[in-house]
C-alpha cells in the first residue's frame, strides 16, 4: 500500500534567469508559493539574495551577535542562551534593498496576504557557537503566535539567513502543516514569557505520528516565507561559527498590528520610495539609531497581536 503520508521537507522554488532579471515570479512559481503556504505554512526561494550583500551584513551582525552573548543573562536570548535575538544595523550602510525591500517576497506576501502589507517588525534570530556555560541546546518547540488570533493567515515571516543553514549549525526545525492548528489550547506559557508558545507533548506526539518534523538544509542566498503560526524551533549550533538568520514580519493590510520599526534617518529615501510594503516608521538620527538598535527585547516580548 502506498504512504499517504505527507512530506516533511519544504517545498523549494529555483527561479529562473528572466524571473530574476525582472524580480518577479512566473504565474506559475507564484502559484506553487501560495499553495506551499496555504498547505505547508512555507515556502522557500533560492538563489535570490545576492552573496556580496549577505556577506557584507553577516560580517557586522556575527561581530553583534558575540557582543550580545557577552552579556550572558542579561542578554535578549530566546528560551536559552544559544538563542538570541538580534536586530540589524538599521542604517543605510548595511540597509539593501535585495534583502529588506526584495519585489519578489513582496509579491509573494502581498498575493497570499493582500496589497501593501505592513512590515512592522524587523530582527533576526543568531544560533551562537557553543560555550563551556551554554552547550547546544534546542528551544522547545513552538508557535510566535502565542496570542488570541485568527484562524486564517494573517502574518508572513521571510527569513533570511545570511549564510547556508544546516542541521550542524543550527537550521531552523519546522513542523510543515501545523500553521492550521495552532490554537492556545495546545500551547503552554504566558505571552511575554521566555517561554511562551510552547507546544504540549500530546500535541506533538500527534502530529509528528501524521507528519515528522525536518531540519531543512537552507542555500546561502535563498529566503524562507513562513506563516507566523508554523511550529518551529531553534536547534542548537554545533560548529564554531555565529549562525544569523534574519526575521521580517509582513501582516495582512487590514491586520492592525501597532508596532513600528525604528530606522535610521538615513534610509528614508530608500524605504519612502518603496510602493508594494506599508512600512510604519519611527525615524531617529543614525547616531541615535546605531547607539540603540543592541539594546531590544528577546522575541516573545514583543507583541504580534492587533488593536480593537
Amino acid at each position: 500500500m502506498l504512504s499517504t503520508q505527507k512530506s516533511s521537507h519544504p517545498i523549494s522554488i529555483r527561479p529562473s534567469r528572466a524571473e530574476l532579471d525582472t524580480s518577479k515570479l512566473s504565474p506559475q512559481n507564484l502559484e506553487v508559493a501560495i499553495r506551499s503556504l496555504h498547505q505547508d505554512g512555507l515556502v522557500m526561494i533560492e538563489d535570490l539574495i545576492p552573496h556580496k550583500a549577505l556577506d557584507y551584513l553577516n560580517e557586522k551582525m556575527v561581530s553583534d551577535g558575540l557582543a550580545l552573548q557577552g552579556r550572558k543573562n542579561e542578554g535578549p536570548y530566546n528560551y536559552n542562551r544559544g538563542n538570541i535575538q538580534q536586530d540589524p544595523p538599521p542604517v543605510r550602510q548595511y540597509f539593501d534593498k535585495n534583502i529588506f525591500l526584495n519585489p519578489m517576497v513582496t509579491q509573494v506576501t502581498s498575493t497570499m496576504l493582500g496589497p501593501m502589507p505592513k512590515w512592522t517588525f524587523c530582527s533576526g534570530n543568531s544560533a551562537m557557537p557553543p560555550t563551556p556555560e551554554t552547550p547546544p541546546t534546542s528551544q522547545p518547540v513552538h508557535s510566535d503566535a502565542d496570542f488570541e488570533h485568527p484562524k486564517h493567515p494573517f502574518a508572513l515571516v521571510v527569513n533570511v539567513p545570511l549564510i547556508t543553514m544546516t542541521p550542524k549549525n543550527g537550521s531552523t526545525e519546522i513542523w510543515l502543516g501545523t500553521h492550521t492548528d495552532t490554537g492556545l489550547d495546545v500551547q503552554e506559557g504566558r505571552h511575554g514569557e521566555r517561554s511562551s508558545g510552547r507546544i504540549n507533548t500530546t500535541a506533538l506526539e500527534n502530529q509528528r505520528a501524521v507528519r515528522p518534523p525536518c531540519q531543512p538544509v537552507v542555500p546561502k542566498g535563498a529566503v524562507v516565507i513562513r506563516d507566523l503560526r508554523l511550529w518551529h524551533c531553534g536547534v542548537g549550533n554545533q560548529t564554531e561559527d555565529v549562525r544569523v538568520m534574519l526575521a521580517m514580519i509582513h501582516f495582512a493590510p487590514w491586520y492592525r498590528n501597532p508596532m513600528k520599526l525604528e530606522l535610521a534617518d538615513d534610509v528614508k529615501e530608500i524605504v519612502e520610495k518603496e510602493t508594494e510594503l506599508e512600512i510604519p516608521v519611527n525615524w531617529v538620527p543614525r547616531e541615535q539609531a546605531l547607539h540603540r538598535y543592541l539594546n531590544r527585547g528577546f522575541g516573545n516580548s514583543y507583541d504580534f497581536g492587533q488593536s480593537p
